[in-house]
């Protein structure tokens, strides 16, 4: 891709001059920018670059909507396995449809084989940058942490783990509606429990200083891995330093298996206990020790909130408004643009040669005429789909957002009855001991009946074995009553499990119906998308061999004083369009 430094119109590497002002064209320094893909989203800048993909901003034509697209980089596309990583990113992050999840718009691949997603673009910074400027105080940390909890309990119920949980995946965008929105980003990694595995026998993926240490053995880690990385996290937005420091991977690995997690108030004793509490916990070697799931996590932050009068951003109960909010259908600015450019080309006709026009240049300027009516005709009919296509879309989100709160509403009260159960199952597990002791106490007076018995051969009675037996008795009794404890603490505990395993069969319910509707959805979205696609394609075509007819019919024009005029006027137009 070229541009012409003076006008700033887009031509494509095979011209030369620029048709306006006649200034050689130059390479613009990364190729994908002022390209179109999809025939909708125009590239117009770097937003950021990492080893597998480029981030630019874009802006879809058809629409009022700026946009990000990621792009894979060239040197990943013939590789399979991480193209389908690529693919699952959109996949998990689409069907999610939370505030504090990355909404992906669309998803696609360019001309050189290279997949692409295209993303709402946020304002703000990450949470990797906050932490660059040292601890966060509560009354900020405390509303981010609960916004992560809330995406994650989200992502969990659906049956998907991020695996990849650290400040860099975490946005702080600036939200008109909800202030400091944290955004939960890249699922390239994630793991839907439902789907088979990408990872191969070996691999870890992942970044040390945040892994589980489950993570770090098996990569069949649950959700509760995700959990253990909000742990390190809160660690580091209060203390403003990770628990554990190593000079190397092998090393923060072998701290994450074996070291005890540490005390934040050893660093800072003003950091509330209940907190401190929650970090250790979160940060637990084993996945049982830890909360029972996000939703656990999210009501111990609102208490530990509550408790400090910090005010936390309202949990969405309604329908969730799409973060890109109502498409507004753009005026066909290029088209306008070439509109007024064939009547500036009429006027140079009319000053250059009156009636007398050169019979080259009238059919030249015919046929850009023509070009511009098919391309008017094709961006008319792509804009009748589009406007289909933003239909299905909205049908889709609706969806996302309806199956969303019902199994958020079945998360919240199967994440009480996990708290319950486990509860139950803890008492049961502590009384236990207790019933051991009970019984030892039972045959250890026991003996001392059968002494006595044996004294008295039942020819006399003894007070003393009158006494034995009491106390056998009070022992019985008390051993009784223990064990009667457990079993009921453990009824309890198998009570709240089939109340669990009962939401979890009509969460299941649900997430098969979700993904029925996201494939129906899918289908009509692909069909839609590839109709609107080839006829961007097909008009971008047109509009090259319109500058290719503008650059001959201007070319014998350029010399003449009496239209220099005009030209200037082309050319402010084009920076205009740039």
């Amino acid at each position: 891709m070229k541009a012409c430094p003076q006008c700033n119109l887009k031509y494509p590497s095979d011209k030369t001059v620029c048709f306006v002002d006649g200034a050689g064209l130059v390479e613009i320094q990364d190729p994908r920018i002022g390209t179109t893909l999809g025939g909708r989203y125009v590239i117009e800048g770097v937003l950021g670059e990492g080893g597998m993909a480029t981030v630019y901003r874009a802006t879809h034509r058809l629409v009022d909507r700026t946009c990000a697209v990621k792009i894979m980089s060239r040197a990943f596309a013939g590789n399979e396995v991480i193209r389908e990583r690529f693919r699952r990113e959109a996949k998990a992050a689409q069907k999610l449809a939370h505030p504090n999840i990355i909404e992906i718009f669309d998803q696609g691949e360019t001309t050189d084989g290279c997949l692409y997603l295209v993303m709402e673009l946020l304002e703000g910074q990450t949470l990797a940058d906050l932490l660059d400027q040292g601890a966060v105080p509560p009354e900020r940390a405390l509303p981010i942490l609960i916004q992560i909890g809330r995406a994650l309990a989200r992502a969990h119920d659906l049956e998907v783990i991020h695996r990849d949980l650290k400040p860099e995946n975490i946005f702080l965008a600036d939200d008109e509606v909800l202030g400091e929105r944290a955004v939960l980003l890249d699922f390239g990694i994630a793991r839907s429990t439902a789907d088979p595995r990408l990872t191969g026998s070996g691999e870890v993926f992942g970044t040390p200083q945040y892994m589980a240490p489950e993570r770090i053995t098996t990569i069949d880690a649950g959700p509760s891995a995700d959990l253990y990385a909000v742990g390190v996290m809160l660690y580091e937005m209060m203390t403003g330093q990770l628990p554990f420091e190593a000079p190397d991977v092998a090393t923060y690995f072998v701290r994450h298996l074996k070291d005890p997690a540490p005390s934040m108030r050893v660093i800072d004793p003003s950091i509330p206990e209940a907190l401190d509490k929650l970090a250790l916990e979160l940060m637990a070697k084993t996945p049982e020790e830890r909360p029972v799931d996000a939703h656990r996590v999210v009501a111990d932050l609102t208490a530990v909130a509550g408790a400090l009068g910090v005010r936390i951003p309202d949990e969405p109960q309604e329908e969730i408004e799409s973060s890109r909010g109502p498409a507004q259908t753009l005026p066909p600015v290029a088209l306008d643009r070439w509109v007024r450019r064939t009547g500036v080309f009429e006027h140079m006709l009319e000053a250059a040669f009156g009636g007398s026009r050169p019979a080259e240049l009238v059919e030249l300027l015919e046929q850009v005429k023509a070009l511009v009516r098919h391309v008017t005709e094709l961006r008319s009919k792509s804009m009748a789909q589009q406007r289909h296509l933003e239909s299905i879309e909205s049908r889709g989100r609706d969806g996302r957002q309806r199956f969303g709160h019902a199994v958020h509403a079945l998360g919240v009260d199967a994440s009480r009855h996990r708290d319950e159960a486990k509860s139950a199952q803890a008492r049961a597990e502590s009384i236990r001991g207790d019933v051991s002791g009970h019984k030892q106490a039972v045959l250890d007076a026991h003996k001392a009946v059968m002494f006595w018995e044996g004294r008295s051969a039942f020819s006399v009675p003894y007070p003393q074995l009158a006494a034995a037996y009491r106390t056998v008795a009070d022992r019985v009794d008390a051993w009784l009553a223990a064990h009667t404890t457990v079993a009921e603490a453990e009824a309890e505990a198998a009570k709240r499990r089939a109340e669990v395993d009962d939401i979890e069969f009509q969460i299941q319910e649900l997430r098969s119906a979700l993904s029925r509707h996201e494939e129906a959805i899918e289908r009509e979205t692909t069909e839609t998308q590839q109709s609107v696609s080839k006829m961007g394609d097909e008009a971008d075509k047109l509009e090259t061999e319109l500058l290719e007819l503008a650059t001959r019919f201007c070319a014998p024009l350029r010399k003449r004083k009496e239209l220099q005029p005009m030209f200037r006027e082309l050319e402010e137009d084009g920076n205009q369009a740039a």
